[in-house]
Order: C-alpha cells, then structure tokens, then sequence
C-alpha cells in the first residue's frame, strides 16, 4: 500500500487576500477557485510541478456559529495550524516575501536540529515556515 500527500487546509479570513498572497507572493498555481456563494469559497493552490496543493478555505467552513466565532478568534491570533514549505533559494525567495509586507516571524537561521528556514505569516496570521532543501 503507498499513501501519500494530496491536499492539506489552511484557513483565511479573506478570499482574495489569501489568493494574492498564494498565487502573486509565494508563486503558486492556482487549480481551483470554488465560490459557492455566501462567503463559502475554497481555493486551491500549489506549488508549480507539486502533486500536493493546499486548499484555502474559509475559517470555520461548515462549522457552527459558535465554533466558527472560535475559529476566528484562534486564526486571529495566529495559532491555527500553517505549513512547512521547502525551497532551492531560502535567501532570495525569504527577501522576495519580506519585500511584499509579509509579516516576518524570523529570519533565515540555522537551527539546532539541522535545518535551515525562517518564518513569516500569511495575510490570514498562519503561520508558514520556509526550509532550504
């Protein structure tokens, strides 16, 4: 049996400050754009030549009033689950992300386990880190 990968969530609370930032700051590909309407619109997006795409959806999609508040709140304070992506280029595609008014949350350094990557936030606060292969 082989599983792998195929599609992860992240959360926004703007459509097309989530798109922008994808597409136009990280270089992304956009697969699909879903509006069903009613704030209810999912985005999927990719990095070119990738099998894995993430989709962005709206924070608290299908969720209850209640929880969907919750969800919100937790998004706003930047502490909803982001991704790990891997670049070629950490210096030149981390300044290239800074230069767009990404909210940095550290600069490129090595770190103790091995890796070297820096931080920074999307428009939505989660957070995404970014490792040199």
């Amino acid at each position: 049996m082989t599983i792998s990968l195929q599609h992860s969530y992240i959360a926004f609370d703007d459509a097309e400050a989530a798109l922008t930032f994808y597409r136009d700051v990280l270089g992304f590909s956009v697969l699909r754009d879903v509006d069903l309407g009613g704030g209810q619109r999912w985005i999927t997006v990719a990095p070119a030549g990738s099998d894995v795409s993430i989709v962005l959806t709206p924070v608290g999609a299908g969720e209850s009033d209640a929880d969907r508040e919750l969800l919100a709140d937790l998004l706003a304070k930047g502490v909803l689950p982001g991704a790990v992506l891997a670049t070629d280029d950490l210096d030149g595609d981390f300044e290239r992300i800074a230069a767009s008014g990404a909210d940095i949350q550290q600069e490129p350094m090595d770190q103790p386990w091995g890796v070297r990557d820096a931080a920074f936030r999307d428009p939505a606060g989660n957070q995404l880190r970014l490792t040199a292969r």
